[in-house]
């Protein structure tokens, strides 16, 4: 699988277009060029649709949100729909407002998602409209654990039914599913909570993945989740070395995405699939 994916990615140099995060936009540019993408970011709604018609996916974050780029997402991911292009959505913060509550259902009903990334709090928002979430983190209450692990990959199976999306739900254990089948992926370090926008750099590398396996989004999505994650664990051992801090382990992290191949996940990626 890993090295398909990564193949595809490389040979393809898929073309994402984000109209994302304004705190992290810098951190998502760089890591999709890191991953093998080109990164575009074209929220005016002038010119959103034109970008997107010409690219291999497009991502939806909702993580700074304006009247201006809502407009601009809608606009965006229905000329997506159309033309075929996979489109991506993080809904950072669901929970935590009336806006961005109103805002995630609205882009729900109006654009078929082929992927929804968040932590559990924004999914079981999404699957319920209820949530404890805090700010735009996961609440320490709704934590994936031993005991609750099946229950959240039905919840994440049953809201792939729901949506027809790839429903990749992230935090210490990470869970990717479909309608029929998941993977639950355990790589990653705790480093990577206290670097802003780890979570959407994550959303952008599965823009590139899936754009370039536009075909296998649930394969290429998993993938992606296990490339951030085991990233993570090297930077972190590399930032030990080096005696360093957050700033040096987001460079670092951007830096061992640049370097992953078919063969460092294959020895490093703790996944299984049910």
């Amino acid at each position: 699988m890993f090295k398909q994916i990564l193949g595809n990615v490389n040979s393809n140099v898929p073309l994402v277009h984000a109209i994302t995060n304004y705190v992290t936009v810098n951190d998502c540019a760089n890591i999709i060029l890191a991953s093998g993408g080109s990164p575009i970011m074209a929220d005016d709604i002038a010119e959103a649709g034109e970008i997107t018609s010409i690219c291999s996916a497009l991502i939806i974050n909702i993580g700074t949100l304006n009247e201006r780029t809502i407009k601009s997402m809608i606009t965006a991911g229905k000329k997506a729909n159309v033309l075929k292009v996979p489109v991506i959505l993080d809904p950072v913060g669901a929970g935590a407002s009336a806006l961005r509550n109103e805002t995630i259902f609205t882009l729900l009903k109006e654009v078929n998602f082929a992927v929804i990334r968040g932590n559990i709090s924004e999914i079981k928002f999404i699957a319920s409209g209820s949530s404890n979430a805090q700010g735009v983190d996961a609440s320490a209450s709704d934590a994936v654990t031993v005991d609750s692990l099946d229950s959240v990959v039905a919840l994440a199976q049953e809201l792939s039914k729901a949506t027809g999306a790839v429903i990749a739900i992230t935090g210490a254990t990470d869970i990717v599913a479909d309608s029929e089948k998941a993977y639950i992926i355990k790589n990653g370090h705790p480093m990577m909570s206290r670097v802003t926008g780890t979570g959407c750099m994550l959303t952008a590398v599965i823009g590139s993945f899936v754009g370039a396996n536009k075909a296998h989004v649930l394969e290429a999505t998993a993938t992606a989740v296990a490339a951030m994650g085991l990233c993570g664990e090297l930077a972190y051992q590399r930032l030990c070395e080096l005696d360093g801090g957050t700033n040096t382990f987001r460079m670092l992290l951007i830096d061992y995405m640049s370097k992953i191949n078919a063969d460092l996940l294959k020895d490093g990626a703790k996944i299984e699939s049910r």
